[in-house]
């Protein structure tokens, strides 16, 4: 996994949805009740245009589904690998033109603004046949589902899981790994103890981390927003929200170092925090393990990592899931046969042998986790069994701005720092988020 990617799953630019206004998502020519067959068209002569994004799926796997694809179809593949930095801007306008591309990566949280808009073709009547017998992880099929239509199909996902050093818990007399909240609590105890440093964060946990804290909230019942009858309402100020984020809050102001209290995961960034020694854990991406030990090899052996446990025994925390969707282009010229590409990297087979066999990424399925549950190496095992309980967010064009705005960053700081109590902070957000939710309905 690579940072490029997932910093940007959480940088959607409102600017897609404005420039899309013009397109309706009542206007895509799938829509319609009812299951169909994708079948297998004859492609004879046509080229289809896949957009896949820089550090998604490798050219081994994509050459592996275009010879199966021209092997069944007789159609070619015109592949354009697509770079994150500026690919808002770059999307909107291919999905505006009538010769946009056949099919898209897009992040799971970018599909909501391009299917409320009209840019994407309606796949509801296929997902039977595209989910291969499988459940799609909730993480993924959450944010592609708008009004109850699919607009968006679960390509491979990924999440956090604790990264710690092993030697430094040792160290500190804790030897093994916590499956419950109360033995983590108690085993950063030790590692606190044994570190008694300002600088150094028992587990580092910045303030502006909303990531993070949503495991906290998720864990305790509580829910970002909550849709009736089409009008969407923020749910980060109900009693289960709050009771979250107030554990979220005492985890954070004990274990994180104060100096942590009101920045993000980036400046700087909390693998090098890790490979420098100032902190014996954080909750990181799997691509955050490479990270440390390209600062730091010596580190390569200490390293340890574990799922979130949650406070209810025998359980993880739910996490967010970061990953890929493939969309069709409304305006795609080609679209049945796009939808048998489609067909192709979301099968059971391809997403065992190839997306999770050669590159390596968590499948779409909660069925295939626990199928590929055995191959799976130590350190990310843990983010394969974190990964069946996702949650997803809210599956509305007005998420990204949300995301754009900082807004959650700012309530978690206000709440880490104190200068307001978990419930003043959430009332005052879920009001920002109940209007940026429904502004484009």
């Amino acid at each position: 996994m690579t940072r490029t990617r997932f910093a940007a799953l959480g940088a959607l630019a409102l600017a897609g949805a404005l420039a899309l206004t013009g397109c309706s998502a009542g206007s895509n020519a799938a829509s319609g009740g009812g299951t169909k067959a994708i079948g297998t068209p004859d492609g004879k002569g046509k080229t289809i245009t896949v957009w896949i994004m820089n550090g998604d799926l490798s050219p081994k796997i994509l050459d592996v589904a275009e010879k199966q694809f021209t092997k069944a179809t007789g159609a070619k593949v015109k592949l354009q690998l697509q770079q994150w930095d500026g690919i808002t801007t770059k999307l909107t306008t291919a999905l505006a033109q009538q010769d946009a591309p056949d099919v898209v990566d897009l992040g799971n949280t970018q599909v909501p603004v391009y299917a409320a808009t009209g840019g994407l073709a309606d796949l509801s009547p296929y997902k039977k046949e595209l989910a291969d017998g499988q459940t799609w992880l909730s993480g993924l099929e959450g944010p592609a589902t708008v009004d109850g239509k699919l607009y968006g199909a679960p390509l491979f996902a990924g999440n956090r899981a604790v990264i710690y050093n092993k030697k430094t818990w040792a160290d500190a007399g804790v030897t093994g790994t916590p499956t419950t909240y109360d033995e983590l609590l108690q085993d950063l105890d030790k590692v606190k103890a044994a570190n008694p440093r300002q600088d150094f964060s028992t587990f580092y946990m910045p303030g502006q981390y909303w990531y993070a804290g949503l495991q906290w909230v998720w864990d305790a019942g509580g829910t970002i927003a909550t849709e009736k009858g089409g009008k969407w309402t923020g749910g980060l100020d109900s009693a289960d929200a709050v009771k979250g984020l107030t554990a979220w809050k005492d985890f954070q102001n004990k274990y994180s170092a104060k100096s942590t209290q009101d920045i993000n995961t980036d400046k700087p960034a909390e693998s090098d925090i890790f490979a420098q020694g100032n902190t014996s854990a954080i909750l990181g991406s799997a691509w955050e393990i490479g990270s440390i030990t390209t600062a730091k090899p010596a580190l390569k052996d200490q390293i340890g990592t574990f799922a979130m446990p949650s406070q209810t025994a025998g359980k993880t925390q739910p996490v967010f899931l970061g990953g890929s969707d493939l969309g069709i282009p409304a305006k795609s010229q080609n679209q049945e046969l796009a939808r048998y590409y489609m067909k192709i990297l979301t099968s059971k087979k391809f997403q065992q042998e190839q997306v999770f066999g050669v590159d390596g990424w968590e499948p779409n399925s909660t069925g295939l986790l626990s199928t590929v549950a055995g191959d799976v190496d130590p350190l990310h095992k843990p983010y394969f069994a974190a990964a069946s309980t996702s949650r997803p967010t809210p599956a509305t064009p007005g998420w990204a701005t949300i995301e754009g705005d900082s807004s959650f960053q700012s309530m978690f700081a206000d709440i880490a720092t104190g200068r307001k109590t978990p419930q003043q902070s959430a009332e005052g957000f879920s009001k920002h988020l109940t209007t940026a939710l429904n502004a484009q309905q």
